[in-house]
């Protein structure tokens, strides 16, 4: 993401863009989260109802295009969800694309992001195993 101040903008920018997909959510009862430009939510009505919100909040602004999945078993930040007759499972989920142990040097992270990314690395593995 780069520079704190950047995550910052970030964060007001999908606060504000969000207000209309947050509304429609708590009108419906139905679950919905975010975390930076990571959204989740749940939907229990019509795949055709979620398609033309989903294409008229890519409408909304130029610079947001939404990207859906749906399916039994998605894949959230670090974690795979999958749904069993109803009830979510978890397991750990590693995007196929990343090198999850390699911080680019010219990244705006403190010194011990980059000390403490082997040891921050095991300790995840062995949490999740």
């Amino acid at each position: 993401m780069g520079s704190s101040f950047t995550l910052t903008l970030a964060n007001i920018f999908m606060w504000k863009w969000q207000k209309e997909f947050v509304r429609r959510q708590d009108m419906t009862g139905e679950y919905y989260g975010r975390y930076i430009d990571d959204v989740f939510m749940k939907w229990n009505k019509s795949e055709n109802v979620l398609k033309q919100i989903l294409e008229n909040a890519n409408t909304w602004h130029p610079n947001i295009k939404l990207e859906y999945k749906i399916s039994k078993s998605l894949p959230f930040l670090d974690i795979l969800l999958t749904n069993i007759n109803g009830t979510l499972s978890t397991s750990v989920y590693h995007k196929p694309a990343a090198e999850p142990y390699v911080v680019p040097f010219i990244s705006d992270h403190p010194r011990h992001v980059f000390d403490n990314i082997v040891q921050t690395s095991l300790r995840r593995a062995i949490k999740y195993t």
